[in-house]
């Protein structure tokens, strides 16, 4: 990233009544967020900040200070980075730290970090209180185009079988703000902004064309994180996600479900293996989701084609991992929160910018993709 100065801002509202919020896109602008805040939670007086251990070192004091300026009183709380600090023991953590600080239904809850610090900071604010003001300021592109918007909150849980079931403790609570400032992707390791790109990838392919085109043409430019490309690219995803929260936000008419593409393959696969980040996992679901498609003629081999092409230039990984079991797979695919009596329910493209939920689909034709995915 070589632009640190301020670019042009975007604000992309979610429209969900008295439950709407803004969501503001620019850079270099993390120092306003203390003032930004204030307007947004006119009543607040106690901030707890809740990161993880890298959040909390790049970005933990000017977050401070930014509040401090701002007259709030401010409390930065850091947890273990990674999936383990997604559960119940660090909300219970999180729970006595706001019970000694006084904390009540005008204190303001900051998620500072990626998607595990917004699900677990969120759930807490869901949770403490009854429901305390609460706000996303997300650090990972995949936090920033997904995880902020959208009010899905909660943490993991391991059944007595060993599975790990992702958010499957959780509830809806939306934020009152999300300030995302894309020059905090500066400091993310190559392979975690790589990951969220494989986020940006399935809003153009599942949801704009457009969009998708666009990432086609300006990925290297995406790839040397130039503000003058994500910013408005972020903008563009949190607009498509805004859209379909607004028609679906508790997840009950299905419509939500399109942002799933690639996700019930990438669950099973992050549940059977530690070696795959999200966006990876989530980028070998897609390709293994668009040869499924069209083995099941419900798109053709340009669309697989293409969204392999552009994850193999995004640096992201499109071969599913031969180490794993395809029954073992296919009996995890079933269990996901999508399946419906044991049926795969999987969101498959029929062309570049539109999905179709499918239910009942045959196991035999996923078999078949995922092989295909190992070749």
């Amino acid at each position: 990233m070589t632009d640190s100065g301020p670019t042009k801002e975007h604000i992309v509202r979610v429209e969900l009544a008295e439950r709407s919020y803004p969501i503001w896109i620019s850079s270099g602008w993390l120092d306003r967020l203390g003032p930004y805040a204030r307007h947004a939670v006119p009543h607040g007086w106690l901030c707890a900040v809740v990161a993880d251990e890298n959040t909390g070192s790049a970005f933990g004091e000017a977050v401070v200070d930014s509040f401090a300026a701002a007259g709030w009183s401010t409390q930065l709380h850091v947890v273990p980075p990674g999936e383990q600090s997604k559960s119940l023991e660090h909300v219970q953590k999180l729970y006595a730290a706001l019970s000694l600080a006084n904390a009540d239904r005008n204190t303001l809850v900051v998620a500072l970090g990626g998607g595990v610090v917004g699900d677990l900071a969120g759930f807490v604010a869901a949770t403490y209180a009854r429901g305390v003001p609460f706000l996303q300021v997300p650090t990972s592109l995949i936090a920033q185009v997904d995880s902020s918007v959208g009010g899905k909150v909660g943490v993991n849980f391991r059944d007595p079988r060993g599975f790990l079931v992702k958010n499957l403790i959780g509830t809806f609570y939306q934020p009152s703000a999300v300030f995302i400032d894309v020059n905090l992707l500066g400091s993310l390791p190559r392979r975690e902004f790589r990951s969220g790109l494989a986020e940006v990838i399935k809003y153009g392919a599942a949801l704009d064309e457009c969009l998708f085109e666009r990432i086609e043409h300006e990925l290297a430019t995406l790839l040397e994180r130039e503000p003058s490309s994500l910013v408005p690219i972020v903008a563009r995803c949190c607009e498509l996600k805004a859209a379909v929260v607004a028609a679906d936000e508790r997840d009950l008419s299905g419509r939500r479900a399109v942002l799933n593409f690639g996700h019930t393959f990438g669950h099973a696969i992050e549940g059977l293996s530690s070696e795959y980040t999200h966006g990876e996992a989530v980028a070998i679901g897609m390709v293994a989701a668009a040869k499924t498609a069209e083995l099941l003629a419900l798109a053709d081999e340009t669309v697989c084609r293409r969204l392999r092409t552009v994850l193999q230039r995004a640096g992201l990984p499109v071969r599913f991992p031969p180490e794993l079991s395809v029954e073992r797979v296919l009996e995890v695919m079933a269990r996901d929160k999508k399946a419906s009596r044991g049926e795969l329910t999987l969101v498959l493209p029929v062309r570049i910018g539109e999905v179709r939920v499918v239910r009942g689909v045959s196991p035999t034709a996923v078999r078949e993709a995922i092989q295909w995915c190992r070749s």
